[in-house]
């Protein structure tokens, strides 16, 4: 592993604390979104995970507001806006209860920016991300919660699947949609809690719906698209820290901007790829319609 990151990485970048903070903590994020968003991107769920990193930064603004650790008011408030949108939604409907909670969030954090007038540079952070700017501390805590959410993951996996592809048959089966329904919440929950810190409210959406969105037309089988969906997410991430030390830019700009390349290059090339398998398709088929025409 350390000579492949090697061969990625020049050598002067992982020696400095604070890129090599940037690395685990990116890593760990990106491993986590990456899992994470596939199951958002299956379940048509992007709405709810653009909405509770919003939720996250208002608690990150309210515990700065209290002199608390920022991670307490992440956590507390993106559970809670998880579990009010589970459990007042509808069965498979979240719309309107989502965006209930968008407007209250933002509302919210608006309030606690203005209580405290002197919390900007925090503030921008929490809305545009601090990769390069992580602590030991901030590592540790993203390592913990990361592995907490892919142990949830883990446990989830199979009947979250079934599930989400087929529910009608996974609840004939005595799979409780409801119950899972809010587990996977919880799960996105505590994935915003961990991405927010370290990319920020505005860009953990990109990152969470990008690659799981590119994976999704390289390939139908459900788990080699949650690899890919992965590894894009990390490749993304490397190579924002790599262009951002080389050019001074943000490194939340070349997340997102890396993450809507990807999409929009894959997404032409399986359109164009279905066009070409039409055309082969229409090439076989009038032959033998003129024949059919003759006869």
């Amino acid at each position: 592993m350390g000579q492949f990151l090697q061969m990625v990485f020049p050598l002067d970048l992982i020696t400095l604390p604070f890129m090599f903070h940037a690395l685990i903590s990116g890593t760990v994020v990106a491993i986590l979104s990456g899992l994470v968003g596939f199951f958002v991107i299956l379940r048509g769920s992007s709405f709810v995970a653009h909405v509770l990193p919003k939720a996250g930064f208002a608690g990150a603004a309210g515990a700065v507001l209290l002199d608390i650790n920022p991670l307490v008011g992440l956590v507390v408030f993106a559970l809670g806006g998880a579990l009010s949108i589970g459990m007042l939604g509808k069965r498979g409907r979240h719309d309107v209860v989502t965006a209930l909670t968008l407007v209250v969030a933002l509302g919210t954090g608006a309030l606690f920016l203005t209580l405290n007038e002197h919390y900007a540079t925090g503030a921008y952070a929490l809305l545009f991300g601090q990769l390069v700017g992580v602590s030991l501390s901030q590592v540790l805590d993203t390592v913990v919660l990361g592995l907490v959410c892919v142990l949830i993951l883990g446990v989830l996996y199979r009947p979250l699947l079934f599930a989400s592809i087929m529910r009608d048959s996974a609840e004939a089966r005595g799979v409780s949609s409801r119950k899972l329904e809010m587990a996977f919440l919880i799960v996105v929950g505590l994935a915003t809690a961990v991405t927010v810190p370290v990319v920020g409210a505005l860009l953990s959406f990109s990152l969470m719906i990008g690659p799981a969105a590119t994976a999704r037309y390289l390939t139908h089988r459900p788990g080699k698209s949650l690899v890919c969906s992965v590894g894009i997410a990390i490749l993304t991430i490397w190579a924002a820290l790599v262009l951002g030390y080389d050019t001074s830019w943000p490194i939340g700009f070349f997340v997102s901007s890396i993450s809507a390349l990807l999409y929009g290059v894959v997404r032409v090339g399986a359109s164009l790829q279905k066009r070409r398998v039409v055309g082969k398709t229409d090439a076989h088929i009038r032959p033998l319609d003129g024949v059919v025409g003759q006869k």
